[in-house]
C-alpha cells in the first residue's frame, strides 16, 4: 500500500455528523469516505470520464 499522509482537519460539528451518516449509508468508515469525496471531487475537476472507476480505500471497485 502507498505511504499516506495524515492532517488535522476541522470541521462544523454538523458537517461532521452529516458525512459520518453518509459514510454509514456507503457501508465505508469516514475516512474512506472522506477520501473517496476528495478523490471524485479531483477527478471531475480533471474532466475525468463518469465510467472510469478508482479503487476506493478498501482496494475494491465502486
Amino acid at each position: 500500500m502507498a505511504e499516506r499522509k495524515s492532517f488535522l482537519l476541522r470541521l462544523p460539528p454538523e458537517l461532521m455528523d452529516e458525512l459520518t451518516r453518509w459514510a454509514k449509508d456507503e457501508l465505508r468508515s469516514l475516512n474512506a469516505q472522506m477520501e473517496y469525496l476528495l478523490r471524485d471531487a479531483v477527478r471531475r475537476r480533471r474532466g475525468g470520464k463518469a465510467e472510469e472507476q478508482d479503487e476506493d480505500v478498501e482496494g475494491t471497485k465502486r
